[in-house]
């Protein structure tokens, strides 16, 4: 399930998919030009999940975008995502709670948000996604702390924050995932702004022991 998706760092996974083509969720600190893309996932404007100069590193000329609608709603980001050089029709607004099916490409949104603090606002809407490859079903939890909504995911794999501070903790990670239970879980989120290695191990000490943990960021 993870043999063609690798955890870049942070948060910037990227998937390669035989029907699909690659994929990039929040693709940050890029290390060098690769403009592969044929889909690029960002799950909200923070700067280290939409990062333009990220972004045209794996960027080509027929990559299509899916941003949340609140970054269209805001002039000066909507401007900037235009000025990367996306075609309009390329360049698409997502809102959570729904399924979107875009060529060959199937996925669901998920709200992302914190319940407890106030770095990601659930009014802003942003989200996570729950994408759709080879009959096993990924979900990228984006920003977000433990919510109703979240609890409620059926997917295979599961990357999942863990660095706290902005996010979940690696138990409460943990906690969120022995609920909904996935074949294998991967802590993302941690090891370069916040959280740390030892989070990871944490994560994986405190999940069932038929969840399989698969810590990608080393």
């Amino acid at each position: 399930m993870l043999e063609s998706v690798k955890v870049l760092c942070h948060s910037s996974i990227r998937f390669e998919d035989k029907e699909n083509g690659i994929i990039y969720f929040d693709p940050y600190e890029i290390d060098k030009n690769y403009n592969d893309a044929d889909y690029i996932f960002i799950t909200h404007s923070h700067y280290d999940h939409f990062s333009p100069e990220d972004i045209l590193k794996v960027k080509k000329d027929t990559t299509k975008i899916i941003v949340p609608n609140e970054m269209n709603n805001d002039e000066e980001i909507r401007i900037t995502i235009e000025d990367l050089g996306f075609a309009k029709d390329d360049i698409f607004y997502v809102v959570p709670d729904n399924y979107y099916v875009e060529d060959n490409l199937d996925f669901e949104t998920v709200p992302a948000y914190n319940v407890s603090k106030n770095f990601h606002p659930k009014e802003k809407e942003w989200v996570g996604y729950i994408i759709h490859l080879n009959d096993v079903s990924y979900y990228i939890a984006g920003d977000t702390d433990i919510t109703e909504e979240n609890k409620k995911v059926k997917c295979d794999v599961a990357f999942v924050p863990i660095g706290g501070t902005y996010t979940m903790t690696a138990k409460e990670a943990a906690k969120l995932v022995n609920e909904i239970n996935p074949k294998i879980a991967v802590p993302i989120h941690y090891g370069l702004i916040v959280g740390t290695k030892e989070d990871a191990n944490i994560f994986k000490e405190n999940l069932n022991s038929d969840i399989k943990c698969e810590i990608m960021i080393k």
